[in-house]
């Protein structure tokens, strides 16, 4: 016990001020940097199994798990010194590489039938891809899952370890010892949280899982340095942050690069130029045709195709002409989502007054109205091309905003537009399910002229049939006349669309009398747009037992889910 209790840096039970500071930002650290694993892991595992929202709570759930298990398994290690320190090296390392190494094994299992089928000069229809290579190839996308048991169990081990160090540092019991631990656990994943969001959602996963782990390395140095007396070894493992800080150096710095390498094995093409933004990571490829042909362009978002420059105009032509040639006048157009602008560059040839475009992502509109640098010049100018150069239009304005809530502010506004375009990704996220729903179509009913037409992209009516009639029963549920049609877009295979209107003739009635196209267009005819309108016998003799998508209800989120994984037979959990 000291003499001046108002001065000095010791409590009456023996543990340094300093050392409880030092031993409380520790664990507020350690907090940040698990919450952030967490998040890491899951939405890589979302991207290669293409159900983000379920391996988040997947993810999530078995680390909570394992955590509770590395807890239990704590009390076996007899020294809470030596424990803690070697456990935050390890997970430094473990935490830095394991993206990298599941990106290697998952890029090795795709190209291993190549190797085997080059060595073997085995025909290209003879690729080995079942028995053991398709069943390796099949558990090696659910690696995210073991890494995060692993950290999950380590990680667990770290507030029993910090509690018996403050425990063993004090002469006597402490109080609230711990109670003062989980609260800056509490406090420290909450300010973790925060950083993922405001920072490190933009970074490349490697970047992010290589600076999160740089923490962890931190946080088990300043331990040893200032607990080294206690702890067996200490100069190895001082030794030891010294080599793992020269490899988060590297993985940071080439990691990225690394990773992206792997992961471009999983496309059949050439991936050209890669970019992680805020919401979302996109890639492009290129493929050399020869022949004096140009190449084709492809954009990839989070793994899945959002367009080809071969087939890109049967899309987009079939997304604009028939909603526009359905609509009374085309003076004030709105499109939600399409952000490469090609849509926008179907609009143009009906000589719109203004387009208004609303989106959530900047940085990816940034690409196809002036390509940054980085990106290799021939990408560039085929992508200003492909769209027209559209966003340099002095018709269009661009308004960033999510699209459930920015509309609020075109209602608002008491804008009204004569035709509205929803070109969006499909529901296969809860953020994206309710952009879908009801409640949002009657919020644009509120935004289109009493004689326009809304269109809206509408997943394939073949892989995701379910999905498909939802969506075209939820804008009937809104108000709105409904027609759905459908057409092959090689790319995609076949592709459906749902247009609808809120007064007067359906769709399809009125175009059952275009006999020519207002505007050229090298694909479509009125013999094409009135045969889309045609279904195979029976496609909607179920449709009484498909439900709409109301907003909270998931619904079409569900079928478009349970669509994905059977097609790819990917399990959802």
């Amino acid at each position: 016990m000291t003499v001046n209790t108002a001065t000095s840096t010791v409590t009456r039970n023996g543990l340094s001020r300093l050392d409880d500071l030092l031993l409380l930002g520790i664990m507020g650290i350690l907090a940040a940097c698990g919450l952030i694993y967490e998040y890491l892991l899951s939405h890589y595992a979302g991207r290669i199994l293409g159900a983000l929202e379920a391996a988040i709570y997947t993810m999530i759930g078995l680390m909570i798990v394992s955590m509770g298990f590395g807890a239990f398994a704590a009390r076996k290690i007899r020294s809470a010194f030596d424990g803690f320190a070697r456990l935050e090296l390890s997970v430094a390392l473990l935490g830095s590489l394991a993206i990298l190494i599941t990106a290697a094994v998952i890029g090795f299992g795709h190209e291993l039938p190549k190797l085997i089928a080059q060595t073997l000069e085995l025909a290209p229809d003879q690729l080995p891809n079942h028995g053991f290579i398709g069943t390796f190839q099949a558990i090696s996308v659910y690696l995210p899952y073991l890494w995060g048991i692993l950290l999950g169990l380590m990680i667990g081990m770290e507030i029993p370890l910090i509690a018996r160090v403050r425990q063993e540092l004090s002469d006597e019991h402490l109080l609230h010892n711990a109670g003062t631990i989980y609260g800056a656990d509490y406090i420290g994943a909450g300010i973790g949280a925060a950083i993922w969001v405001a920072f490190m959602l933009a970074l490349d996963t490697q970047l992010a899982a290589a600076l999160t782990a740089g923490f962890n390395l931190l946080a088990g140095l300043l331990f040893i340095l200032r607990f080294r007396r206690r702890i067996r070894h200490a100069h190895w493992l001082l030794a030891g942050h010294v080599l793992a800080t020269g490899l988060l150096l590297l993985l940071a710095v080439k990691g990225p690069l690394w990773e992206q390498s792997f992961n471009n094995l999983l496309y059949k093409d050439n991936v050209i130029y890669s970019k992680a933004t805020r919401f979302q990571q996109l890639t492009f490829t290129e493929r050399l045709m020869g022949n004096q042909l140009p190449p084709v362009y492809s954009m990839y978002i989070n793994g899945r195709l959002q367009f080809s420059s071969s087939d890109e105009h049967i899309y987009h032509g079939f997304l604009v002409h028939p909603v526009l040639a359905a609509s009374a006048r085309h003076q004030k157009i709105l499109v939600i989502g399409g952000g490469d602008g090609l849509a926008l560059r179907q609009i143009y040839k009906w000589r719109p007054e203004q387009v208004t475009l609303l989106d959530l992502d900047k940085e990816l509109i940034g690409l196809f109205k002036q390509p940054p640098k980085d990106m290799p010049e021939r990408l560039a100018r085929a992508l200003l091309a492909m769209n027209g150069n559209a966003f340099n239009d002095p018709r269009v304005q661009v308004l960033f905003n999510d699209a459930f809530n920015g509309v609020d502010t075109l209602i608002q506004q008491q804008r009204k537009y004569d035709a509205i375009i929803v070109d969006l990704p499909d529901p296969s996220h809860p953020d994206l399910n309710k952009l879908y729903s009801s409640l949002f179509y009657r919020k644009l009913a509120q935004l289109l002229s009493a004689d326009g037409a809304i269109g809206i992209q509408s997943t394939s009516p073949y892989h995701a049939t379910k999905a498909f009639i939802s969506i075209g029963k939820t804008l009937a549920l809104a108000g709105f006349n409904i027609d759905q049609y459908h057409h092959n877009v090689p790319s995609f295979g076949e592709w459906g669309w749902t247009i609808g209107t809120l007064s007067g003739k359906t769709p399809r009635q009125r175009l059952s009398t275009l006999q020519q196209l207002p505007v050229a267009d090298d694909w479509l005819t009125p013999g094409l747009i009135r045969a889309a309108f045609e279904f195979p016998n029976h496609f909607y003799a179920k449709s009484a037992q498909i439900n709409p998508n109301t907003i909270g209800s998931l619904q079409l989120y569900h079928y478009h889910l349970q669509a994905w994984s059977d097609s790819q037979g990917v399990a959802t959990f």
